[in-house]
């Protein structure tokens, strides 16, 4: 007996030292999940750029393509994937075989990145990774417009960025979040006339126009031509908005609300919206090619922020993704230039021009 009890106290003595050993081996941790003491990296994509301040990369991005560069410009590595695993909520994208450094992380996401825009699949430098839209058309016969036609709704793109970062050597699971910025935008236009006559949608072309269709590795906007988006659905119907202090062909008259009036909506899928451009609403008639109006869209964007005050004028503009606009025709057919709505905002202009 005496002798067990001396291996048991033998035993006491050395299972501290193994235990030492072994967690000095993975610098004091085990880590289970992996099974070896090396550094495995992982990439959480998150799109909390919207003006609900919530992830909603789960319920919004199905593909991401993911390029690291290192210090010298150069990709690396790069991986796609898609599908339901990025929908769990939990999704993280592997990155395997890469050896530790400090990287830069490049992403174009999005079910767009790899259809409606063109994004290369074998660049070799940071400096290469652009997204350019794509389905561009000439403009119909008889219109003098410059560069080229957008007809067709696209699908969402999405970009993300993450700048030199350290991959570390030590074990473990290290996680690195890349946050995403939509550079897609919805955009309705209703077209409505205040004498209550209807609207007739056919006799107008809705355009916009905007020089953003080339997206560089860091989102900026390049040079690129023209381009006018038409809308790829046009419709009408009938709706009610009030508005105050109308006085009618400007001869004097009552104020009045406007309880149902016919209306056109015109729809548009439309590329990146920055302060530094004119991204302009146009709308023509169909008949004499005559101007009936033409609206900034950043500028009244930017007037309406209200409860988001706090976020510069490009974080709101790519915070938000989605704009509507309700212009009003007078007697005579003319945009009422002192009155709009944008984002349900009613705005009151004054010293407004075409």
């Amino acid at each position: 007996m005496k002798y067990i009890s001396d291996i048991f106290k033998a035993l006491s003595r050395l299972l501290p030292v193994l235990a030492a050993v072994m967690l000095a081996s993975c610098d004091g941790m085990i880590y289970d999940e992996e099974g070896d003491c090396d550094p495995h990296y992982k990439v959480r994509f998150v799109y909390d750029r919207n003006l609900k301040y919530t992830d909603a990369f789960a319920a919004e991005v199905d593909e991401v393509t993911l390029y690291i560069v290192d210090t010298d410009g150069n990709i690396v590595w790069q991986k796609h994937e898609a599908g339901d695993e990025l929908k769990t909520g939990s999704y993280q994208m592997d990155v395997e075989g890469l050896a530790p450094g400090t990287y830069s992380l490049i992403a174009w996401c999005g079910s767009g990145h790899k259809t409606d825009f063109a994004t290369p699949d074998d660049a070799t430098k940071h400096t290469h990774l652009q997204a350019t839209l794509g389905g561009r058309t000439p403009h119909d016969a008889g219109w003098d417009f410059a560069g080229s036609a957008v007809r067709d709704d696209f699908r969402d793109l999405y970009h993300g960025k993450l700048m030199d970062v350290t991959f570390p050597d030590s074990q473990g699971t290290h996680v690195f979040d890349v946050h995403l910025t939509k550079d897609t935008n919805d955009v309705h236009v209703v077209l409505q006339h205040l004498s209550g006559d209807p609207v007739d949608e056919n006799k107008f072309l809705f355009t916009i126009e905007e020089e953003n269709g080339l997206m560089d590795w860091d989102n900026t906007i390049l040079p690129d031509e023209p381009l006018r988006y038409y809308a790829h659905t046009v419709t009408n119907g009938y709706a009610g908005v009030d508005v105050p202090d109308y006085k009618g062909d400007g001869e004097g008259g009552d104020s009045r609300a406007i309880t149902a009036v016919s209306c056109a909506v015109a729809d548009f899928q439309i590329s990146r919206i920055t302060p530094e451009k004119r991204c302009f609403v146009r709308i023509y008639r169909r008949d004499d090619h005559g101007l009936v109006a033409a609206i900034p869209i950043a500028d009244y964007a930017i007037m309406t922020k209200g409860q988001h005050k706090k976020l510069s004028d490009e974080d709101y503009l790519d915070y938000r993704d989605d704009y509507s606009l309700v212009l009003f025709l007078d007697d005579n057919g003319r945009w009422l230039k002192t009155q709009i709505y944008i984002n349900s905002w009613h705005l009151v202009l004054q010293n407004v021009g075409a």
